[in-house]
């Protein structure tokens, strides 16, 4: 008989799920909280243009260029350190597409200038206020990870493959939570979000070890790819309808799906156990061969 993880049946399924579920927005949390750090930065902005109000249109309009630029620098340095935060939690990254906390620091240096150009302080004097603004940018928020993370002793092609799967099951499940938390239902939350945590297990496997990911790449690929499809459609339909059978066999898709990766995870670990167990064996005999004692010593 199979065995049921977390189902919404299962004596410990609520307790397990909702357990799942802080789990889940811990982690969230972790990385949205990132980008808190940078949120006072679009005060000055703002304060740039209320302060020009009065001082013709000419000074209006540059306020509001500058100010429009060190909000949009203040938008992307949020949106790089929670990059960054994602980053530094993964076991094999890619590094960030778009370098946002460098832009974010160039246009704070081009916003500072063009503010300074708002007060006395002349050309030269405005450029220095944006080179110092520039400067401390860098200096408080640092720079965006310039390198792949990688595994030493797993050659560069597996890690990538490993990287780019990783990636796009990630998107899946993301978009799947937030389509569920469209529905404003916290019963589903919890259910999407214990199905989750199964699945990111199966990608820490797979960070862990990149040999996994022959066995695992149709669950991360085209299952989580199916799962995404089939939230979509539900949320759609439920929204509308409230429908209990629709819902019902949402949950029971989401059971099947929890069933499976978890039983695959296990596969994989069980594989990963045995695969070490052939080679310390191996390395025993070879030992034994070359005259090396493993028994310790006074036995």
């Amino acid at each position: 008989m199979g065995q049921r993880f977390g189902g919404k049946y299962s004596p410990d399924g609520g307790a397990a799920n909702d357990a799942a579920h802080r789990a889940e927005s811990l982690d969230r949390r972790a990385i949205h909280a990132a980008g808190t750090r940078g949120r006072l930065l679009y005060l000055p902005g703002i304060v740039l243009v209320l302060a020009s109000l009065n001082d013709g249109p000419t000074v209006v309009v540059t306020a509001l260029i500058g100010g429009g630029l060190l909000t949009l620098a203040a938008w992307l340095l949020q949106e790089g350190l929670r990059a960054e935060a994602a980053y530094n939690a993964r076991r094999i990254a890619r590094r960030p597409a778009v370098p946002r906390k460098m832009l974010a620091s160039a246009l704070t240096g081009i916003g500072v200038t063009i503010a300074a150009l708002t007060g006395d302080s002349g050309l030269a004097g405005s450029v220095l206020y944006g080179l110092a603004a520039l400067g401390l940018h860098v200096a408080a928020f640092g720079i965006d990870p310039l390198t792949d993370k990688r595994m030493e002793g797993v050659d560069t092609f597996q890690q990538d493959r490993v990287a780019r799967v990783v990636d796009a099951a990630e998107a899946h499940l993301d978009a799947m939570r937030k389509q569920i938390a469209s529905l404003d239902d916290r019963k589903l939350d919890i259910r999407v979000a214990g199905f989750q945590t199964v699945a990111r297990r199966m990608i820490s496997t797979v960070e862990q070890d990149p040999r996994d990911l022959t066995g695992a790449r149709k669950y991360l690929g085209v299952y989580l790819m199916g799962a995404r499809d089939a939230t979509i459609k539900f949320v759609d339909l439920y929204r509308r309808t409230k429908d209990p059978e629709a819902r019902t066999k949402y949950e029971a898709l989401l059971d099947d799906l929890e069933q499976n990766f978890a039983a695959r995870t296990e596969k994989m670990l069980l594989d990963d156990r045995s695969d070490m167990d052939i080679e310390i064996n191996v390395l025993r005999d070879r030992l034994q061969r070359e005259g090396v004692s493993l028994k310790p010593k006074g036995n």
